[in-house]
């Protein structure tokens, strides 16, 4: 069995898992204004920002000038996790502990400030921390090196998939042998570059209202809105975190599965579907069995049209609650998957379903149940938590609560 011991999240809407939390179930959002920049000329302004992160006020300043934001809220993250499950890794055995992050941009906002050195001033004004700084494995081997963890450590990337993916992976860290995993995904690309790729792909919402701006699966939705943060996790053996005295367990990674869509233009379906019943299986579970859905909720109507039609033939037509906090934080990318895992993990805790912010119109055809209005009262005992990644990654993770 493999459990979650520590929980860190740093999102747009709250620093810290109980912030966050209180401003899930308050319906608290974070979409505003794009402030990094002056974004008055884009065709979109709306970003989810963690507009109070200070690094300087949790990393020691060595840190601070050989990392990206996207590294520093990582190891920010990572600390508040080891925190939380009490790990004192000075007592553990250095190759017990391992590192599997996902990523879905580098360092974006680092390396691009050091390309406009390297054009407009020279090479020799470059950091020589841009050699790792923009690398997607950057956040796993910052992580591995700030607490010596030199066990078995990884990078994934499949864009919104990766997070996910990584949690999947760790997992199967722990079941090789390797007794404790930090892992989960933080991305941040807000510079003006990074805002430029973002705008790329089309599906960006142009609404200026950030109550209206990214509603999945209601009538009006028009694109999501890009964020930054996320989420990391301790994953731990079940017989290891007891013997080390571990204080609490917040639930259990019970199944995993990532699948890859077909070809566009196929008449083959998307693989979200299997996806989610290969992690229901790989749990040992049933639909009957999962008393939740947290759902990818793209905000891009004919990617929320395969969503409801995959969850529904699965669990039947409004056969389980679905819920996204998506539209609260804005769009997370690695980050989205571990944060939704955080929030399954407390739903099992409280046993309550946070609604599906601004969404109030439910498109006619997704025949699904989803939570809107306010947080709803239910005994969560499995959760399915599923994500997409931009060219055809699927992703889906099964948690379960346990008891002591």
């Amino acid at each position: 069995m493999i459990l979650v011991t520590g929980m860190g999240v740093l999102a747009p809407n709250g620093m810290g898992v109980e912030r966050f939390w209180d401003a899930v179930l308050a319906g608290r959002g974070a979409i505003a204004p794009l402030a990094r920049f002056d974004a008055g000329r884009s065709a979109a302004r709306l970003a989810g920002q963690v507009a109070d992160f200070d690094a300087a006020e949790h990393l020691p300043s060595r840190l601070l000038p050989q990392t990206d934001v996207s590294t520093r809220m990582a190891l920010v993250a990572a600390q508040w996790a080891l925190d939380d499950a009490k790990v004192d890794t000075t007592t553990l055995t250095d190759y017990d502990m391992g590192v599997v992050t996902g990523n879905a941009s580098g360092g974006f906002e680092f390396t691009h400030r050091e390309f406009n050195k390297l054009w407009s001033l020279g090479s020799e004004h470059v950091s020589v921390y841009e050699s790792f700084a923009w690398f997607y494995a950057v956040n796993t081997g910052q992580i591995s090196i700030r607490h010596g963890m030199r066990g078995p450590s990884s990078a994934l990337v499949a864009e919104q998939a990766g997070g996910l993916d990584a949690i999947g992976h760790a997992r199967r860290t722990v079941r090789r042998g390797t007794p404790l995993v930090v892992t989960g995904g933080v991305d941040s690309a807000l510079d003006p570059w990074g805002w430029a790729s973002h705008l790329a792909s089309g599906s960006v919402s142009t609404s200026t209202d950030p109550e209206r701006a990214y509603l999945p699966f209601d009538v009006g939705a028009a694109g999501y809105v890009p964020g930054e943060g996320g989420a990391m996790l301790v994953v731990e053996d079940a017989a290891a975190a007891r013997a080390r005295g571990v204080p609490k367990v917040h639930g259990e990674i019970a199944g995993y599965a990532s699948t890859f869509d077909p070809p566009p233009g196929s008449d083959r379906p998307s693989g979200l579907r299997r996806a989610a019943e290969l992690a229901l299986a790989d749990a040992g579970m049933t639909p009957g069995d999962i008393d939740v859905v947290f759902a990818d909720a793209s905000g891009i109507p004919d990617r929320d049209r395969d969503e409801a039609a995959a969850i529904e033939a699965i669990f039947g037509a409004g056969g389980v609650p679905v819920t996204a906090s998506k539209p609260l934080t804005g769009r997370l990318f690695s980050g989205a998957g571990p944060l939704d895992i955080v929030t399954a993990l407390l739903s099992v805790r409280d046993s309550v379903i946070p609604p599906t912010a601004y969404t109030t119109t439910l498109a006619e055809d997704y025949r699904i149940d989803l939570v809107l209005g306010a947080p709803r009262s239910a005994t969560v005992g499995g959760a399915l938590v599923l994500a997409r990644g931009r060219w055809g990654f699927n992703s889906a993770v099964v948690v379960r609560a346990v008891s002591d």
